[in-house]
């Protein structure tokens, strides 16, 4: 499996159409098509935007996933799921998130 083969496996997992990831990336249509079809090499800036879009930049590059360290499966399976998301999906979940970090349970009379 080639470069570009990973970078087209990434665009998919992100639900991202090759219009939108090049839309993302900064770059043209053609250029983007160029990188899956393994005309051309991508260039570090491309990579660095998908990885602000949530892509595996080491899968990209090596085929290898990232490895998560020091965290649970439940946080893990959270990670998976933040990247699968589209923007507005990351954006609400990141709200929701912030909600219930900043909320402290309110303490019952029996435990006082």
């Amino acid at each position: 499996m080639q470069i570009g083969d990973r970078l087209r496996l990434e665009r998919e997992r992100l639900g991202y159409t090759q219009t939108a990831m090049a839309k993302v990336c900064g770059v043209a249509f053609r250029t983007y098509c160029d990188y899956e079809a393994g005309k051309t090499e991508p260039k570090a800036s491309l990579l660095n935007a998908m990885h602000e879009a949530g892509a595996d930049v080491m899968f990209i590059l090596t085929g290898q996933n990232t490895p998560v360290q020091d965290i649970s499966m439940e946080e893990q399976k959270l990670v998976q799921n933040f990247r699968a998301m589209d923007e507005a999906a990351r954006l609400n979940i990141q709200a929701v998130g912030d909600a219930f970090a900043q909320s402290k349970p309110k303490l019952k009379t029996s435990d006082i």
